[in-house]
């Protein structure tokens, strides 16, 4: 079974974060993916915690490292697909990269974003919870 996961998803993991145990439950005999950009916006959601102090500099290479252990098929993105549904939801085009994705895959969701969630549940997109 597929799951589409958010990169949020990943960063609670990495850094050890409350919801960790509760993801790695309900991620349990699925196979993962997520857009091909999910290393890139992994590697900005992490400068960006540096920025607001989330994040020790010494720890970056650290929490990176830990986003790449988990195994994910990556999945081309169709842009013009997810440019619609950014648009149409007024959504940022990243997170529309999941959507379409998930929508692609017929697969469920997986995010701790709960505009996103919302969003999904309009697009008829499962979401795990």
């Amino acid at each position: 079974m597929k799951i589409v996961a958010d990169t949020n998803i990943f960063l609670a993991v990495a850094l050890e974060e409350g919801s960790k145990e509760w993801i790695v439950e309900i991620t349990d005999g699925y196979d993962i993916y997520a857009p091909e950009i999910l290393f890139y916006e992994i590697g900005n959601a992490i400068s960006a915690m540096v920025k607001r102090n989330q994040v020790k500099t010494k720890e970056v290479e650290s929490v990176y490292s830990v986003t790449q252990k988990v195994p994910v098929s990556l999945v081309k993105v169709d842009i013009s697909k997810a440019l619609s549904i950014a648009v149409q939801h007024n959504i940022y085009a990243y997170d529309a990269y999941f959507l379409q994705v998930a929508k692609m895959l017929s697969s469920p969701l997986i995010t701790l974003d709960e505009r996103l969630k919302l969003v999904a549940k309009n697009m008829k997109i499962e979401i795990k919870e």
